[in-house]
């Protein structure tokens, strides 16, 4: 196939997220063009292993005529309605099913158009409350270095990766960043329980030093997805959780990335880690990406603070054109029939020991600094050095040339500079499980032959 003028329509029109300026115009991306299952079809024809499940999300796997048709018939019946001045079935029946699956007492979907606008729905509605509740200074968001929960101007303000926040304005005062909270940071001789400690500590003295009288709210990603696939130490977030609520800050689970089979169950907050958040926010697999969509999800007992006489009146004005969408609501009820219906859940939790296994069989290979994850995530860092504190240029290249040799032989990853990350399609095989480890370590190996 000659793609000469789509890589020309490409680099002069098509402005893609997190775009490098010194590239504009000059790249040589890869054209993905087909898929099915757990593949996908680059321009040349070639098969590939989809490692990052596109973008963290195409759980059921690529290709699934019940969704195509879900949302064709909903397209055909009713393409859209306003959330704004109306309501519709489909719609209402998802937030039901999602109210139905997530913990506790959060029971009110506030549908949005993915994850950013997800976050800074929550963001908003914790300050919303306060002003409500006659605490108009406490408005802080106290979040983690490396930690991301979005593009959006909020959710952006909240994100701690510093290499995204160099050139970009974000508004002042907003947001508090704690240090790192990935293990492989600790210092020389320092235990992980040791180092979990000295993590609470941050948290509870940050609270002290801005006053909880200031701070709103702590988010946190239960596994720092696009930081690295960070897995904080065990009993972290419910040692958070509980620092928490003794200061009257509210606690946001950010699953965009968790959420919806990642981790072997609906939402891992609970499920997973213990905890009872006040408001989870979830994208990506909440329809499989086969359409846009994104969610924050409220509690009873935050909603009944803002409602009836309570409410004083107050109108909680934020919301998207697209909010409920009602093909895309049609794709997630789709998808999570498909989700039950075959048992994903149970094959998730079913793969995730020969997945962690053969993540971690790559520890040893020449240039891996740490192989980490948790579920059917998985990062392996790499480093030319052997250490952790390579150049930003040597770490952009070496992460360049893995994923430029895992293509060669059927692999796509997402190269997050320096590391190799992994989130396949829920769907995935012993088989292929293989497959993509056994392509990443003989690429590992080359690259490091030829260095």
């Amino acid at each position: 196939m000659d793609n000469t003028d789509a890589r020309n329509w490409d680099n002069d029109h098509f402005m893609h997220p997190w775009e490098g300026m010194d590239d504009l115009g000059q790249n040589t991306r890869t054209f993905v063009e087909g898929s099915k299952g757990v593949y996908v079809t680059n321009e040349k024809g070639a098969k590939l292993l989809d490692g990052p499940a596109g973008m963290w999300c195409v759980q059921v796997g690529y290709g699934r005529d019940e969704i195509a048709d879900a949302m064709a018939d909903q397209a055909r019946q009713l393409a859209y309605f306003s959330p704004f001045n109306n309501t519709n079935t489909v719609a209402t029946k998802f937030a039901r099913e999602i109210a139905k699956r997530a913990p506790g007492d959060l029971n009110n979907v506030f549908f949005t158009t993915g994850g950013s606008t997800a976050v800074d729905t929550a963001i908003r509605f914790v300050h919303f409350r306060n002003n409500l509740l006659g605490k108009p200074t406490k408005k802080k968001i106290i979040s983690r270095q490396k930690a991301y929960h979005g593009s959006t101007y909020l959710a952006a303000a909240v994100s701690g990766k510093e290499r995204d926040r160099l050139w970009l304005d974000k508004p002042d005062g907003l947001a508090h960043f704690l240090p790192d909270v990935n293990p492989l940071v600790r210092q020389d001789g320092q235990s992980v329980a040791d180092f979990l400690d000295e993590k609470i500590a941050d948290l509870e003295n940050a609270i002290h030093a801005l006053g909880p009288e200031n701070v709103a709210a702590f988010i946190a990603e239960p596994v720092l997805a696009s930081g690295g696939v960070i897995v904080p130490p065990e009993g972290y977030h419910k040692r958070c959780i509980e620092v928490c609520h003794k200061h009257d800050v509210l606690y946001i689970s950010d699953e965009v990335v968790t959420a919806f089979g990642r981790l072997g169950h609906w939402f891992s907050s609970k499920d997973v880690f213990g905890i009872q958040p006040d408001i989870i926010t979830c994208a990506k697999g909440l329809t499989s990406g086969y359409s846009p969509m994104g969610a924050a999800i409220f509690s009873d007992s935050l909603m009944a603070d803002v409602s009836g006489e309570d409410g004083r009146g107050a109108t909680f004005s934020n919301g998207f054109t697209y909010s409920g969408h009602p093909v895309s609501a049609a794709a997630g009820l789709a998808s999570m029939q498909i989700i039950e219906r075959e048992g994903i859940l149970d094959h998730v939790r079913a793969m995730t020991p020969q997945f962690q296994e053969r993540l971690r069989g790559l520890s040893d290979l020449p240039l891996v600094v740490d192989a980490r994850g948790m579920g059917l995530m998985g990062c392996v860092q790499c480093s030319y050095d052997g250490d952790r504190n390579s150049s930003l240029e040597a770490d952009y290249a070496l992460g360049a040339k893995i994923d430029a040799g895992c293509q060669e032989q059927g692999l796509l990853l997402r190269p997050v500079i320096n590391m190799c990350v992994m989130s396949p399609p829920l769907v995935i095989t012993a088989d292929q499980i293989n497959q993509m480890f056994d392509v990443l370590e003989r690429a590992i190996r080359q690259v490091a032959k030829e260095a």
